[in-house]
């Protein structure tokens, strides 16, 4: 089985419904734009402690592969029990901004990860104490907030609170903050100059159909366990999957699954046109026009 890697082939021997469990499990692929990305996270999590620390933005458009990026760096650095020491060790928390940006919620979020009891209702400067306190004692190394274009979806003054919220944090924790979002989130930091010098934009852009969409594709074909070789990048093929997901890896990854599933279903066991028109999908442009109509 030339065309898969060798753990991937192991999984032939599985029984289809076994398989499909496999096929639809989330996979990383380490392509090069990732990698790179990967680096600087990794860079960040070792840089001194200053009272000037760098950040990073990781922009890209929805369902291109930035949380699932960020969360794989995050869990290869997990919390550890530190059964020898005073207390667990936390070295990067992933924390999910409010759908608006309220600072009382995203304290919350943060206590809420840490299993620390609060009060809902409590004081925001209490709570404020609480997680810049508890931050401390677990040697927090590096905060994660994903989804921070939802700053957006508040007034000015909400949004202006909350940028000083995360610019009070990098200071007062004296680590790196890793922001992910799309594109609002770098209009966002924008409109505060002293954050927006404070953190480097990470793009992960669309893809454009060039050889390193061909590559990618060929790494997909290797993960995927079907018994026959599918050539996904054969340029007739590689360009309907273009087509079909517009560009975006979380996209390709969806139409991938869905078309691996069909062909062990179809007892096929490659992916083709045929299995690509036996799929039910919708791009995601006509998925936002569907919307657009309402329906």
């Amino acid at each position: 089985m030339s065309h898969l890697n060798d753990s991937t082939a192991k999984l032939l021997e599985l029984s289809d419904a076994e398989r499909i469990e496999k096929i639809r499990a989330p996979r990383w692929i380490g392509y090069p734009r990732a990698k790179a990305v990967m680096a600087k996270l990794e860079d960040l999590l070792v840089y001194p402690r200053s009272h000037r620390m760098p950040n990073l933005l990781v922009v890209g458009d929805t369902n291109n592969g930035k949380t699932m990026l960020v969360q794989r760096f995050c869990a290869h650095h997990p919390a550890d029990d530190n059964p020898g020491g005073d207390g667990v060790r936390v070295p990067v928390l992933f924390v999910q901004a409010p759908p608006i940006p309220d600072e009382g919620r995203f304290y919350n979020a943060i206590l809420e990860l840490l299993f620390a009891p609060y009060k809902p209702n409590d004081r925001v400067d209490k709570k404020q104490f609480q997680v810049i306190k508890l931050l401390k004692y677990v040697g927090l190394r590096m905060l994660v907030i994903d989804e921070i274009h939802h700053v957006m979806a508040g007034n000015l003054n909400k949004q202006r609170t909350f940028l000083n919220v995360i610019k009070y944090l990098g200071n007062e924790l004296q680590v790196p903050i890793v922001a992910v979002g799309t594109r609002d989130a770098f209009r966002a930091l924008q409109t505060d100059p002293q954050l927006a010098n404070r953190f480097e934009p990470a793009l992960l852009p669309r893809w454009d159909f060039d050889t390193d969409f061909l590559r990618l594709l060929a790494s997909f074909e290797r993960m995927l366990p079907l018994r026959l070789p599918s050539q996904l990048h054969d340029t007739t093929l590689a360009t309907r999957l273009f087509s079909m997901s517009e560009g975006y890896i979380g996209e390709l990854s969806r139409l991938l699954t869905m078309a691996s599933v069909r062909a062990v279903e179809a007892g096929k066991e490659r992916i083709d046109e045929k299995v690509l028109d036996a799929i039910d999908w919708v791009s995601p442009a006509d998925r936002k026009r569907q919307i657009d109509r309402g329906g």
